[in-house]
């Protein structure tokens, strides 16, 4: 028994350890996709990105926005030509983590609890 209890705390210890890989400025510039359903259909969006603007490509329309890096892995997406009062709120963004081309992250409107995620590959 002690010995399944040291061999339990030993796992627990060490696994505590382990820290996700988050290469977070390689995603800083490039180009994107990003895949989601959406009304039962899945839907992708391209995106350029530079450290200051990003540009969507959203079923033949285009749409571009201002960037503010909070730190390395953290920043804040706003519209510049927000067509509605829903437009207008900005949009935090979180890099969660990183393997290799593709980033998993987590978004919702600036100051919500409600949190969204998604996996994001660079394709440049």
């Amino acid at each position: 028994m002690k010995r399944f209890a040291l061999l339990f705390f030993s796992t627990l210890l060490m696994s505590s350890c382990y820290q996700q890989e988050r290469n977070c400025t390689d995603f800083h510039t490039g180009t994107f996709e990003f895949e989601t359903f959406l009304d039962g259909e899945l839907v992708t969006t391209t995106f350029i990105r530079n450290d200051t603007i990003e540009i969507d490509y959203f079923r033949g329309k285009v749409d571009t926005a201002s960037i503010r890096w909070i730190n390395d892995c953290e920043y804040i997406v706003q519209k510049l030509s927000p067509k509605n009062m829903a437009e207008k709120k900005a949009i935090h963004m979180k890099i969660l983590t990183t393997d290799k081309n593709i980033y998993t992250f987590e978004y919702g409107l600036v100051d919500a609890t409600n949190k969204q995620r998604g996996t994001a590959k660079k394709i440049k």
